[in-house]
Parts: structure tokens; C-alpha cells; sequence
């Protein structure tokens, strides 16, 4: 099976950025899955207008789950921001793949600091700056202050979102080439 690193975080951590230049230095295939949402379901705010955030997190674990399946060549995927944060009943399966993906060994969390106000501060300034996401300070800044907790609580590499995009992805693919190295020695 070809592998699969995980980019988690939340939006504005430069998951989508670090992710595209970490899959050029490694020759793997780059995933947004903000993106294959986009392209299968439509607009992510729209559909959560239409169908509630309840049915925006089934529909993105399906997706996940078909890209999973489909996957041939090495793979990065930046995980929707709220990914990891979910309800657990969601689907019945979404506990299960949250913790897979967790406790993977190429799982890398993406957080600009690792303290809430210096994180929230980053985050908050990086989405009001999207004029794509029509966001508003209030909702970014609770987001962002109801779901750091929850990734400060996962049990998987944490990497420091707030330098150059470029010296991110170097940091990243050494730890995913150890990581593979690893699991190269290990099976042996």
C-alpha cells in the first residue's frame, strides 16, 4: 500500500501551502481535501447553509474514505480543518478512522504556536485574511479557541506553522523520511 501522510490542523495553519511544496520535494501526490469537497459537493459554507455542519462532516468523512481507498501513489493530504475535531457519531466509522489517523506515524499536526492566545492571534489574522471564506473575527477566533485544546490533546507529531512554508516542508519531509525508515526497519 502507497503512503499516506496526514497534514492536520486547524484553517490558516498552512496546511494546504506546506502541503503542495512538501509533495514537490518528496514526488508524492498532494490531497486537499477542502478541494475534493469543493469539487464533488459544491461551496463548504453553502452546503453547511443548506445542510447543517452535522452533514458537511459525514459527507467530508466519505470523501475521506474514498480517497483513502483510492489511493496508488504516495500521498500528502491536508485534512479538513475541523477533521479531527468531529462528533463522534458523525458515522459509526468516524471514531475509528479520527484515531487511525492520529495515531499514524506520518501524521503531522500543523499549529503557527503552541499556546492558545499566540496561536488564536495567527489563525484569527490568516482567515479574515481569505476573502474567500467571508469569515468574521468572532467565529474565527471561537473556532480556533474550541478546537486548539482538541489538537493539543492528539497523540502525533506537532510541527511550528509560523515560519517560511518552505523551511516547514523541509522539516516535514525529514521527519516523514525517518518516520518511513523506520517502518522500512521494522518490517524487515
Amino acid at each position: 500500500m502507497a503512503p499516506l501522510a496526514h497534514l492536520i490542523g486547524p484553517g490558516g495553519a498552512g496546511k494546504t501551502t506546506v502541503g503542495a511544496i512538501l509533495a514537490s520535494r518528496l514526488n508524492w501526490r498532494f490531497v486537499d481535501m477542502d478541494q475534493c469537497f469543493l469539487s464533488s459537493l459544491g461551496n463548504i459554507a453553502d452546503f453547511i447553509e443548506r445542510n447543517g455542519y452535522v452533514e458537511y462532516a459525514r459527507c467530508n468523512v466519505q470523501l475521506y474514505e474514498r480517497l483513502k481507498h483510492d489511493i496508488s501513489a504516495p500521498t500528502i493530504c491536508a485534512v479538513s480543518s475541523g477533521f479531527m475535531t468531529y462528533p463522534s457519531y458523525v458515522t459509526p466509522v468516524y471514531s475509528s478512522i479520527r484515531d487511525r489517523i492520529e495515531t499514524d506515524a506520518l501524521t503531522a499536526l500543523l499549529l503557527p504556536a503552541f499556546d492558545l492566545e499566540s496561536c488564536s492571534n495567527v489563525i484569527v489574522a490568516r482567515q479574515l485574511a481569505r476573502p474567500y471564506l467571508n469569515a468574521n473575527e468572532a467565529d474565527e477566533l471561537r473556532k480556533i479557541r474550541d478546537r486548539f485544546p482538541v489538537f493539543m490533546r492528539l497523540n502525533c507529531e506537532r510541527f511550528r506553522s509560523d515560519g517560511l512554508p518552505e523551511q516547514i516542508a523541509a522539516t516535514i519531509e525529514q521527519f516523514i523520511q525517518k518516520s518511513l525508515a523506520s517502518t522500512d526497519n521494522q518490517s524487515i
